[in-house]
């Protein structure tokens, strides 16, 4: 709080591509402070951005346009972050990468990829995150064809589904990059 209180603003936010991060500056950051930089914690929280939520608001104020990528046909497979989906939504990430005119965007309606944080790299607990990514999340991921693009915003996911599956999931910013023009 001491050190981004007077730097992140409205016009200078917080940008983060890992959602447990800079949504922590959202749900646990206002909980944790004394209650006399709640005010200051909650305001800094509004202005910490996922960085496909920065994204959107620029393409929204037209500074990032379809122009601005590939007109190439690609298929994306969406997998969310179960922090993302609880706090922010999955509509961003989603949105974003349907900027390039030809990239079709289909969010894959799965819960949790099994990972959970930590969960899933403990020895205890790995066949049970491999049970979890199965429900859902692995059979997609291993019936999109090879040309299918698989983008998850969080880091635990994209191992996860490199565990799972064997494909290597992106990050929505990875895949935007690639699609500049």
């Amino acid at each position: 709080m001491e050190i981004f209180r007077a730097l992140v603003t409205e016009d200078t936010p917080l940008l983060g591509v890992e959602p447990s991060a800079i949504l922590g500056f959202r749900d646990e950051y206002p909980r944790l402070v004394p209650a006399a930089d709640r005010q200051a914690a909650k305001s800094l929280g509004q202005n910490a951005l996922l960085i496909e939520e920065f994204l959107v608001r620029e393409m929204q104020k037209g500074n990032i346009t379809a122009a601005d990528f590939t007109s190439e046909h690609k298929k994306i497979l969406l997998h969310g972050h179960c922090h993302q989906k609880a706090l922010a939504g999955i509509d961003a990430p989603a949105w974003a990468l349907g900027l390039p005119e030809n990239y079709n965007v289909e969010v894959i309606p799965s819960g949790c990829c099994g990972m959970a944080g930590s969960f899933g790299y403990e020895k205890e607990h790995y066949a049970l995150s491999m049970q979890v990514g199965e429900l859902v999340l692995f059979p997609a991921v291993r019936k999109a064809g090879e040309t299918v693009l698989i983008a998850a915003p969080g880091a635990s996911c994209r191992h996860q589904i490199l565990d799972g599956t064997g494909r290597k999931a992106l990050h929505p910013v990875e895949v935007l990059f690639e699609a500049l023009v």
